[in-house]
């Protein structure tokens, strides 16, 4: 049940629905999770400072159980992601930050209880 926080300083309207659900598709093929337990925000339009610029980037967090815990997943996570931001977005990479963090199935509220008894 992976976490998808984009928060950017680009207007809502680069961020459609279709760019939305591609967000998505392309994170959960990275992290080899399914399309129906993705859990995604957009957040646009803020005031960011990246590397001293307030130029257009994107901070993107990636929470999730069991796939974000080494650095070898994350490198491969990371290449995948970057190439969809910088694709979509027009940003060069110096542009965009990902964080990742590992999550323990306890740490996941899901139907009344946490993810370790579903």
């Amino acid at each position: 049940m992976p976490f998808i926080d984009l928060q950017s300083n680009l207007p809502s309207s680069s961020f459609s629905e279709d760019f939305v659900k591609k967000l998505s598709s392309t994170i959960a093929a990275a992290l080899g999770k399914p399309e129906d337990r993705m859990n995604v925000v957009v957040k646009p339009g803020l005031p960011m400072l990246i590397a001293g610029s307030c130029s257009p980037c994107v901070m993107l967090s990636v929470s999730a159980i069991a796939v974000t815990d080494t650095a070898d997943k994350n490198k491969e996570h990371s290449a995948k992601i970057f190439e969809f931001l910088t694709r979509e977005l027009g940003l060069t990479e110096d542009r965009i930050v990902l964080q990742f963090h590992a999550l323990e199935p306890h740490q996941v509220g899901k139907k009344g209880t946490v993810m370790s008894f579903l």
